[in-house]
């Protein structure tokens, strides 16, 4: 991992964000006031329990959430701002520039075309490939995820499991060598030791082509494992930011604290309470309601607050 995070300079600049949805039932905070800053050469992991906002951070910075979202903020990559760009400028960025691995591959590989050529073909209509030495970068890939033999070039997706195609969607993301990979959950469908060796082996491809990697991810082992820095969110807000290390070994943010007493090595205790309504949140800090250090000025909404070098944190106790 990358040491030296001060010198390697910020790639992409999150200031601001915030996304809302209307529905029927009223108006969803999905996301609020979200600030980060994504360097050079490094693995940043935004961690959380489902449903806290980490994928809608990855869709607003692709511009790729429905027509009912309302975005306001910044998302800063080599001085333009992503979130006002046009369509057009906006596809030219997009797997070539910043690319963005998802959840669910069966929604983002075509059936009817076979893996190989799906991966092949970004090569050929992004870097101007001939059609066999294409084919041949993408077995290369595909070879160093998991997946040999040209055999498996020929398949369909509907012929993998759901692992295998998570692999080819890591495969297609990586060919083009882009600046930033957004990863949305990219272990899942994968068992423990097939994750941690995919993985492994994303971030040593990253390094290779000097990449940043924005993990998404509810697998704190994971980030734990392979990120510099750790961006832990709740209810829609940015709690706490470390280095990983750090925020494993002293968490500063009582619900940090809380969710890694949720890992089996820390004694498996479950959060007390229950997630807000992200509808109708608490007012001032999200977490009081099931805050064990809670007091009444918790009741006003804290800033994030610098503590000590490169740690941040979201709480009145600081």
């Amino acid at each position: 991992m990358n040491s030296l995070l001060s010198d390697a300079g910020s790639l992409l600049r999150i200031e601001g964000l915030s996304v809302s949805f209307e529905t029927d039932v009223g108006r969803v905070k999905a996301a609020e006031n979200v600030c980060f800053e994504l360097y050079r050469d490094e693995t940043l992991a935004l961690v959380g329990e489902t449903g806290c906002g980490k994928s809608v951070v990855a869709s607003s910075i692709m511009q790729l959430l429905p027509h009912n979202a309302c975005v306001q903020g910044s998302a800063v990559y080599a001085g333009r701002d992503l979130l006002g760009l046009g369509e057009k400028e906006m596809a030219g960025i997009r797997g070539s520039e910043i690319a963005i691995v998802f959840q669910n591959p069966s929604l983002s590989l075509n059936p009817i075309m076979r893996v190989g050529e799906q991966i092949a073909e970004m090569l050929r209509l992004r870097r101007g490939f001939s059609h066999i030495p294409s084919l041949q970068l993408a077995e290369d890939m595909l070879c160093r995820l998991g997946l040999r033999g040209w055999d498996n070039m020929k398949m369909y997706p509907f012929q993998f499991s759901g692992g295998m195609n998570q692999r080819v969607m890591i495969a297609t993301t990586m060919i083009l060598s882009p600046k930033i990979i957004i990863a949305d959950e990219p272990s899942k469908g994968l068992d423990e030791a097939l994750a941690g060796e995919v993985m492994a082996e994303m971030v040593k491809i990253k390094h290779q082509m000097g990449s940043s990697l924005l993990l998404i991810t509810h697998d704190l082992m994971l980030a734990r494992e392979i990120s510099d820095r750790m961006a832990v969110m709740y209810c829609g807000e940015i709690m706490e930011i470390g280095k990983s290390q750090d925020v494993f070994h002293r968490p500063l943010h009582p619900y940090t604290i809380a969710l890694l007493s949720c890992l089996p090595e820390r004694g498996f205790k479950a959060i007390p309470g229950s997630s807000p309504s992200m509808i109708n949140p608490p007012v001032g800090c999200k977490f009081y309601p099931r805050c064990p250090n809670r007091q009444e000025k918790c009741k006003r909404k804290p800033n994030m607050r610098q503590v000590g070098t490169g740690r941040e944190v979201r709480c009145w106790l600081y």
